[in-house]
């Protein structure tokens, strides 16, 4: 099988693994609740976000909103053309699974700014409906993002004496976020082991043709 075809494969699985979470908690869970996994420290907690990885926003109200998806859908371009790139230049496998990732991250995101606002109703103090008769709660580019994953490891009181943050309640690890953002962060994580290493390779090559 080419490498190319095993990409495809890989980030369809993920794709599909990352939206059938998504569609589950939307069907089956209202904004705000939460189901126990392991104890305190994991839990499924519903919410949604407008803006970026682990809940981060761009601007306020529906441009900001609709500045944040064309700028996803540029960049994913950009991604997908550069794993095309890198394929065509025989780049090492981790290279190429790392930005399939970050890829496949990206585009799960967009998916929800791009369609769950017309094909959900809303989840507040309700169980949405997919494609509810009605119409969705938004409009396309305006869907939220389906947050679940919260690991709240950590919970404690800052001494009285540490500067600006003294009495106050901590929590690690407090953003609540989703498999998409997950492929995006252990695809950085794996191109910072393995990006160097490619380009030092490819540089000595470069060099030893031109020799």
């Amino acid at each position: 099988m080419s490498v190319r075809n095993k990409l495809a494969i890989f980030i369809l699985v993920l794709l599909v693994l990352d939206q059938a979470v998504k569609i589950w908690i939307k069907t089956h869970m209202m904004i705000g609740e939460e189901i126990p996994v392991f104890g305190d420290w994991f839990k499924i907690l519903f919410i949604e976000n407008n803006g970026m990885a682990f809940g981060m926003e761009l601007g306020d109200g529906k441009f900001g909103k609709t500045i944040l998806s064309l700028f996803r859908i540029v960049a994913v371009g950009a991604i997908g053309w550069y794993i095309l790139k890198l394929i065509r230049e025989k780049a090492p496998q981790g290279v190429l699974f790392s930005f399939a990732l970050i890829f496949c991250g990206a585009i799960g995101n967009i998916f929800d700014s791009l369609f769950y606002g017309m094909i959900f109703s809303d989840s507040h103090y309700q169980i949405a409906t997919l494609f509810p008769a009605e119409g969705g709660y938004s409009s396309f580019l305006h869907g939220k993002v389906v947050d679940m994953l919260y690991f709240p490891l950590i919970k404690g009181h800052f001494p009285s004496w540490v500067p600006f943050w003294g009495g106050q309640d901590f929590l690690f690890f407090r953003p609540v976020f989703n498999l998409a953002d997950s492929y995006i962060t252990i695809g950085v994580l794996m191109l910072i082991l393995f990006y160097r290493n490619f380009f030092s390779d490819k540089k000595e090559k470069t060099t030893a043709r031109t020799a």
